[in-house]
């Protein structure tokens, strides 16, 4: 079982979804994952657990936000000190460093626009429940300067990175620590699509999640597709947030 009881600095640990109706995304994601809605952090923020375990989170963001879409976030030892490396490494505080009583976070936009989130553990360390069907499995940078946006977040996270053999573009795995696997950069796929981070969970049958994801109002953005690791496909929610799903065989 991937069940977890702490994150390594620099692993992503957690993801978060704003969506403009809750209810209507909680049923979606019920639907497709087996996710139950259960007490928050305070009003307003929903936790989705899978078997009694936290697995993301779901709230509702103030009319003035980004529109509605997943946000992933790394474990860090010292929110500030985060945020105030990443101004000095060129990024951008969208989300000064605040404390939310189960520990502390922040939003960060990297030098090439993707936005990412920080946490700092409190009592709440992330996720309980990682790379099973219906949990977090993988994060993956799109970017428009792969080079650039691996010695950013080399910087900040202590991150290195590994291509991926035989894979058909280029693709660079992340590793965090003592090789740990923590994700995925590669470059933007097409024109118009801007630098940003996606959050994948597994899935056990990708061709049925596809087909759930399309008859319950979603949009199948990219097939499930074989990738050397095993099968991958992008969707948006029918509120229009992007996620991707895995179907394979996933580190315990």
């Amino acid at each position: 079982m991937g069940e977890r009881a702490s994150f390594t600095p620099g692993t992503f640990c957690w993801a978060d979804l704003g969506a403009p109706d809750p209810e209507a995304a909680a049923a979606f994601y019920d639907a497709l994952f087996g996710w139950e809605a259960a007490a928050g952090f305070g009003d307003g923020y929903t936790m989705l657990t899978l078997d009694g375990l936290g697995v993301a989170g779901l709230y509702r963001p103030p009319d003035d936000q980004p529109p509605p879409g997943w946000l992933s976030y790394a474990s860090v030892q010292d929110a500030d000190a985060t945020a105030a490396r990443a101004r000095e490494l060129g990024g951008t505080v969208l989300l000064e460093p605040h404390d939310v009583g189960v520990g502390r976070g922040a939003f960060l936009r990297d030098p090439q626009g993707a936005v990412v989130g920080v946490w700092e553990p409190g009592a709440h360390i992330g996720a309980s429940l990682v790379n099973e069907p219906g949990a977090m499995v993988w994060n993956q940078l799109a970017t428009s300067d792969v080079e650039a946006a691996q010695r950013f977040y080399a910087d900040l996270f202590g991150w290195s990175y590994e291509p991926l053999e035989g894979s058909s573009d280029p693709y660079w795995e992340i590793r965090n620590g003592e090789g740990w696997l923590n994700g995925g950069v590669m470059g933007l796929p097409a024109e118009g699509v801007p630098p940003h981070w996606l959050v994948m969970f597994t899935v056990a049958d990708a061709d049925a999640a596809a087909a759930l994801t399309s008859g319950r109002g979603g949009t199948v953005m990219v097939a499930p597709t074989a990738v050397p690791t095993g099968r991958f496909g992008a969707m948006a929610d029918p509120q229009g947030a992007t996620f991707g799903i895995f179907e394979g065989e996933n580190d315990p």
